[in-house]
């Protein structure tokens, strides 16, 4: 399947570690001739880490894109009724993010986008990134697993020795996951070493 000409919607959230794996992905994404439509949480937006600054990371995004931001919950609602995605991907998803998804909770511009997606019964691809996956979580992410058009990069435990509860998506695999999830299919194996 071609990506060219498909509108991806796709959110940033609070993993700021695992920025420099997924821009490269978001400018394939691009160079495949989808137009890729930014939504970031509030905390991508303010928040400096030693991974980088929160302005930096915006001025990347808008390079890569070359689309302006989607920054509050009402720039996000029209993405259901008025200017729908053909696929909307969360990359990197936190666990905070995760457990309000599952939890019907819309408190962010990409949370409101995923919902406006989902409204329109278009594929959704989540790209977890997030500490507590296999712990307090991972109720969450079952209720997500088997939840109508929710699709994931596949995942592996990252250091299953120091973080047991931690999970991280394969960003390499996101392509091929929205290729498969505009299709209404999960890509396989889900479960994939991390090394």
């Amino acid at each position: 399947m071609k990506l060219e000409g498909k509108r991806i919607g796709f959110g940033l959230t609070g993993s700021h570690c695992t920025y420099d794996a997924t821009f490269p992905v978001m400018e394939e994404l691009v160079n495949e001739g989808a137009e890729v439509v930014p939504i970031v949480s509030y905390t991508v937006q303010h928040t400096d880490s030693k991974f980088g600054e929160a302005n930096d990371h915006i001025g990347k995004i808008k390079t890569i894109t070359n689309q302006e931001l989607i920054t509050t919950i009402p720039e996000a609602e029209p993405l259901g009724p008025v200017k729908p995605l053909d696929c909307m991907v969360i990359a990197p998803l936190t666990g905070n993010s995760l457990s309000k998804f599952a939890n019907a909770l819309t408190d962010s511009p990409v949370l409101m986008a995923a919902k406006a997606t989902l409204r329109n019964r278009r594929p959704v691809v989540l790209a977890i990134s997030t500490n507590d996956a296999l712990g307090l979580n991972a109720e969450n992410l079952a209720k997500l697993l088997h939840s109508k058009n929710i699709y994931f990069v596949p995942f592996g435990q990252d250091d299953p020795v120091l973080k047991s509860t931690s999970l991280v998506a394969h960003m390499p695999l996101l392509i091929d996951t929205v290729k498969e999830a505009l299709l209404g299919r999960q890509l396989q194996p889900l479960l994939r070493s991390y090394d």
